[in-house]
């Protein structure tokens, strides 16, 4: 026993650094690994915003300016799936809202390019919620 106690006075110094060492390593790690989460989020959500403005644009055109290429609501379908999967990158309630805008979509984007104003509307506060949801979480990060 005296051996032992002696082996840890002699080599306390050396005991302590490796509990600093092995410390500060788990916490680098740590915080590395919850670096990289926060920039994966982050590119997902900016690009969610992206295709969000690209998708609206589409409704926009469609709707407003009758312009048939532009405002193509197949055009829109691969938006709103892009979307959905964008959304999956990133925590609720993101992918909730993102459901939600391809429900919307699907029950209304027919509507769009007539003199209707209700299917934009809808599909316009889905995009809406969707785009706070998005916001939310990116401002949440830290």
């Amino acid at each position: 026993m005296s051996t032992l106690r002696a082996q840890l006075r002699s080599n306390t110094v050396a005991l302590i650094s490796l509990v600093v060492a092995l410390s500060s390593l788990g916490y680098n790690t740590w915080r590395n690994e919850r670096t990289e989460h926060n920039r994966n989020i982050r590119a997902a959500t900016f690009e969610l915003l992206n295709r969000l403005a690209d998708l609206e644009r589409v409704v926009f055109l469609a709707q407003y300016d009758r312009d048939a290429g532009g405002g193509n609501p197949r055009t829109g379908w691969t938006y709103v799936l892009a979307i959905r999967d964008l959304s999956r990158l990133v925590p609720a309630p993101v992918p909730a809202e993102a459901e939600r805008l391809r429900g919307v979509w699907g029950e209304n984007w027919a509507g769009l390019g007539q003199d209707d104003e209700h299917s934009v509307e809808r599909i316009d506060d889905a995009i809406g919620a969707l785009r706070e949801a998005t916001l939310a979480t990116l401002t949440s990060l830290h």
